[in-house]
């Protein structure tokens, strides 16, 4: 039995082979496997081969993944051969006469730090002839400073003899990765203004095309880039997103038809291309997180260290391979992100929120409050604005509990949308606003802006943080105070975190229907003590007149999940259906739930203003009683 394993950050693999019918896998010294990790149980695993058949058996604490199904302590699972198996941080495979085929993203992590080691060595030369900090504070919309610095690059390369011969081999593993990420760029450059919506500020700039073209090897790269365009039918794709997972997808099949056209001075002008762009990124711009912030496909960006830089991509994360150059030019970078919104961070302040400027929302925290070295978070701005359709589409939610949402807006029923952290929350809520008749006046706040509602008659509202002298603030709960000075038809609070939910409360209860918020919650019946704890942060409240506030205030509780593949779903749209007073507890009763762990179906019960609804020939009776809709691959 062969089994080949490696820590999931690094490309290199290990082999053990062994004619045991019982492999033993955990830290201890005695097991078959030894992997030395304190986050490995001493005795993890036991894997059994019976009748050519092979069983895995977790005997530690910690889970273990094999495929997509977990193993808790005591469980046991049939293992295919070739079959993944994750201990964290180690990933297994048994039973392959060679090493298993490294994933894409294992791939694409290996190739980036090749990649990354040699821009740090061009970084250290460049360090050594000019002041680069200089170079990036006194540069103002002048190319000569870019072209000075695209010089110089090309002379540390000679000087290094980066492209000599010993380098070749290492340079042949990163050209494929190079003219895909130049052919994304192109894809993105491309694209028009209005399709990228805020975006385009983070976009177009002169550091993704060489201030040193060499007009015969351009003409070369773009008659390859046509050429892969036309094999991968780059054409047919509806949008940017499509397109780029196309080419993500699609590349490796068509670099083997390209790779023999790209002869040995073409080689080295793409990698020093891309050495000049990501330099110029790590100089002028955001260093590796430029192409991340910029690509549609990814909707949240993790720094956890300089060398690890995670993404978010269709619900689920995935390590990005791209690297800082060091934790110093890590810092440089998230100064010169806050400091476009006029904020700062340094020693005395090392924590900060602020917004680029296309709405993406970021958080910053550094040493010393940062441990390992400087921590960020991006939660980016959404380009393509959903619809309840796409909802539909995707199988996030039924069309009968859509149809019934969209009545409940209409007929103006206070609505809280509830779920954890990244479950879509605020989408959802984007997604019922876009329901309220055009002419009723719309009072948003938040935080950060992130809804962007169609209606016209729109007030849109964000809390401002203290000054750096501690004064200043603007908080969610002035903001509501305010708004009811406004004379909205609609208060719409992206989320309430603090006190604000008593004036929230008041609001709906004090003739403004309609209104709308979000909320942290695992699910419905949660909502009712997260809202307690929110009150009670504003006043100090006997529980049972908090429930009667919560009771006459709210009408429809909408919980979203995040299931474990990273698709998100309703999972119930329910009633608050008065206050019991005999029991002493607010009645929650699900109008729609989610069964068989596939989709949401209606429960059966007829919620308490139905009647309004079907008066108002707002909804059929009949979306109770419809055929359920098809679960979504």
């Amino acid at each position: 039995m062969k089994v080949w394993f490696n820590k999931v950050h690094d490309s290199r693999r290990n082999l053990v082979e062994t004619e045991e019918t019982v492999v033993r896998i955990g830290r201890d010294a005695a097991n078959t496997i030894v992997l030395q990790s304190p986050l490995v149980s001493k005795k993890q695993a036991i894997v059994r081969r019976e009748n050519g058949r092979l069983r895995i058996e977790n005997v530690g604490i910690n889970s273990c993944m094999v495929g997509d199904q977990e193993l808790i302590g005591g469980e046991s699972a049939d293992l295919r051969p070739g079959e993944t198996i994750r201990i964290w941080p180690f990933t297994l495979t048994f039973e392959t006469q060679e090493a298993a085929p490294i994933t894409r993203a294992e791939m694409e992590a290996h190739l980036r730090s090749i990649m990354a080691m040699l821009e740090l060595r061009v970084h250290r030369k460049l360090l050594e002839r000019f002041d680069l900090y200089e170079l990036e504070t006194n540069r103002v919309g002048d190319s000569s400073s870019i072209l000075i610095l695209e010089r110089n690059i090309e002379d540390v390369c000679r000087e290094l003899d980066l492209f000599g011969p010993e380098n070749e081999a290492l340079l042949e593993e990163v050209v494929g990765l190079t003219l895909r990420d130049l052919l994304v760029n192109q894809l993105i450059l491309e694209t028009d203004r209005d399709e990228l919506g805020g975006l385009a500020k983070l976009t177009y700039n002169e550091f993704d095309v060489p201030a040193t073209l060499v007009p015969e090897r351009e003409t070369e790269l773009e008659n390859l880039l046509h050429f892969s365009r036309e094999r991968m039918g780059l054409e047919e794709a509806p949008d940017l997103s499509a397109k780029i997972q196309r080419v993500e997808i699609k590349f490796p099949e068509v670099f083997p038809m390209v790779r023999p056209h790209l002869h040995q001075e073409l080689k080295k002008y793409l990698i020093l291309r891309s050495l000049k762009k990501d330099l110029k990124d790590t100089v002028f711009g955001f260093g590796p997180l430029q192409d991340l912030l910029r690509a549609p496909t990814i909707s949240e960006i993790m720094v956890v260290k300089s060398d690890q830089i995670y993404v978010e991509r269709d619900g689920i994360l995935e390590l990005s391979g791209r690297r800082f150059i060091s934790d110093k030019v890590t810092e440089s970078i998230i100064e010169r992100i806050v400091a476009q919104v006029g904020r700062r961070i340094d020693k005395s302040q090392p924590l900060v929120d602020a917004r680029l400027p296309d709405g993406s929302r970021v958080n910053a925290i550094i040493p010393p409050l940062a441990i390992r070295g400087p921590c960020l978070t991006i939660r980016k701005f959404p380009v393509h604005r959903f619809t309840m359709d796409d909802l539909i589409d995707i199988g996030s939610i039924p069309a009968s509990a859509a149809k019934f949402l969209r009545a409940c807006v209409i007929d103006k029923k206070n609505i809280l949308v509830s779920g954890g952290t990244g479950t879509g929350k605020t989408t959802m809520l984007n997604i019922l606003s876009s329901f309220i008749p055009h002419r009723e006046r719309i009072v948003t706040i938040e935080d950060t802006t992130e809804l962007r509602l169609h209606q016209e008659h729109v007030v849109t509202l964000e809390s401002k943080p203290p000054n750096v002298e501690g004064t200043g603030a603007f908080t969610i709960r002035d903001l509501v105070k305010n708004a009811l000075r406004m004379r909205p038809d609609r208060i719409i609070v992206g989320e309430c975190r603090g006190p604000e939910a008593l004036d929230m409360l008041q609001a709906m209860n004090t003739g403004h229907d309609g209104s709308m918020t979000t909320v942290h919650a695992n699910n419905t019946d949660d909502v009712i003590k997260r809202l307690e704890v929110l009150v009670l942060m504003a006043v100090d409240l006997p529980v049972v007149s908090i429930h009667r506030q919560i009771a006459s205030a709210v009408d429809v509780v909408v919980q979203i999940t995040r299931m474990p593949g990273g698709r998100r779903v309703v999972t119930q749209v329910s009633e608050l259906a008065g206050y019991d007073f005999e029991r002493g507890e607010l009645q929650i009763i699900d109008i729609f739930n989610f069964r068989d762990g596939r989709q949401l179906l209606p429960t059966g019960y007829l919620p308490s203003f139905l009647d309004h609804l079907i008066a108002k020939d707002l909804l059929k009776l009949e979306f109770l009683y419809s055929e359920p809709d098809r679960p979504r691959k």
